[in-house]
């Protein structure tokens, strides 16, 4: 490392970053439909002479090999994109729900990628999360930071409850299962009047230490968007949850998980429990997920059924496809794409779950390994595992 080879080694990942980073400034800035067309054209373009000239490869090697050095870059770059659009709404407001998305997927990833359970039921637990913060801050006096936590507890609690019937089940009878449950959860809000019914729930403002976070802030003659504290807040929630999901994966946990998912027959033969392991990815995704639920919720002060739907659930599923089934980077780039380009592309905007269905059956067809593959582990006797 001393040789100078480091850097040079660093230099792909980083090129990267600074180049998806320029990529969502320039897509939230412009408004033409026309620029965001030549924008993604332009892109794609890149992408496409990256891959040729070997260019992508190198740079998932810098990801993989210096991966702590690469997260903290990221985390640096995102945070210059914010200080960029500190006193814009908009922007600040789609990146932080393109954060929360990404700490959704991961809980999701966990439970696909990792154990190899499919769960279209990821909005629900989400809106879960949500309604959660949404009753205590309006109809208790507890702390409103505690929501978060509590919303992550209800979805996890809840998670292992459903996790029973589908541990009776296997294959697609047990995607099955957590189709029933969104759909059952939407009714459920819906015929509500508790929870606001049809019409949703406006949440009051929280108040953080004697602080209103949903309030403007004001520096001298500066005002910066009060999305700006969402945004940090989603970008630590996303962290945790990305060092989360690494440090499970290279476990011992994450191997018992992969060999469950590879063949459920083979690892019980070995030793492994499988149920269990099965219940621990499946709740613990879901807590990722409620978390997540619940800071949207106070960021947009409202919540409503049809925030939550089975089409909302399938748009979590693609997100993890087209980023690469077990992938935590992959998850990134799907979610920043999946997210903003339908905003910015309003032309598309009635069209997007025709649109969305039509990408999953392409990944499936043609890159069923996603945008970015998940590397094959390894995994060495009384070694670290990757």
């Amino acid at each position: 490392m001393m040789n100078g080879s480091f850097p040079r080694a660093l230099l792909p990942g980083l090129a990267a970053i600074v180049l998806g980073v320029l990529f969502l400034a320039l897509l939230l800035t412009f408004e033409s439909q026309w620029s965001v067309g030549a924008l993604l054209a332009g892109g794609a373009a890149v992408v496409f002479i990256a891959s040729r000239a070997g260019l992508l490869s190198r740079a998932a090697t810098s990801f993989d090999t210096h991966e702590p050095v690469m997260a903290g870059a990221t985390i640096l770059a995102l945070l210059v994109l914010a200080a960029w659009f500190a006193e814009d709404h908009f922007p600040l407001l789609m990146l932080s729900t393109v954060l929360l998305m990404v700490t959704s997927c991961l809980g999701l990833t966990v439970q696909f990628g990792f154990a190899g359970m499919v769960n279209f039921a990821g909005a629900a637990f989400f809106g879960l999360g949500a309604y959660t913060a949404a009753v205590l801050v309006r109809y208790t006096h507890l702390p409103h930071l505690l929501s978060l936590p509590a919303g992550g507890l209800a979805a996890g609690i809840l998670g292992s409850v459903l996790i029973w019937p589908m541990l009776r089940t296997k294959g697609h009878y047990s995607a099955v299962v957590t189709i029933a449950f969104a759909i059952l959860f939407k009714t459920f809000l819906e015929v509500n009047d508790t929870l606001g019914g049809a019409q949703g729930m406006k949440i009051r403002n929280i108040v953080v230490f004697g602080w209103k976070p949903n309030q403007d802030i004001e520096i001298g003659s500066l005002e910066l968007s009060h999305y700006l504290i969402y945004f940090l807040a989603a970008l630590a929630l996303a962290a945790v949850a990305f060092v989360f999901c690494r440090r499970l994966e290279r476990s011992w946990i994450g191997l018992s998980m992969d060999a469950v998912r590879i063949d459920e027959t083979a690892a019980a033969c070995f030793g492994l429990d499988v149920r269990r392991w099965k219940i621990v990815a499946f709740t613990w995704g879901n807590v990722l997920a409620g978390m997540a639920g619940a800071l949207y919720a106070l960021m947009v002060g409202y919540v409503a059924p049809n925030n939550f739907t089975f089409g909302d659930s399938l748009i979590l599923v693609s997100i993890v496809l087209l980023g690469g089934i077990g992938n935590v980077w992959g998850v990134m780039v799907a979610a920043a794409l999946m997210i903003l380009l339908p905003e910015k592309l309003q032309a598309i905007q009635e069209y997007r779950f025709l649109l969305y269905a039509v990408l999953v059956m392409l990944i499936l067809l043609f890159r069923p390994q996603g945008l970015l593959p998940r590397p094959l582990r390894r995994y060495l006797p009384g070694g670290a595992g990757r």
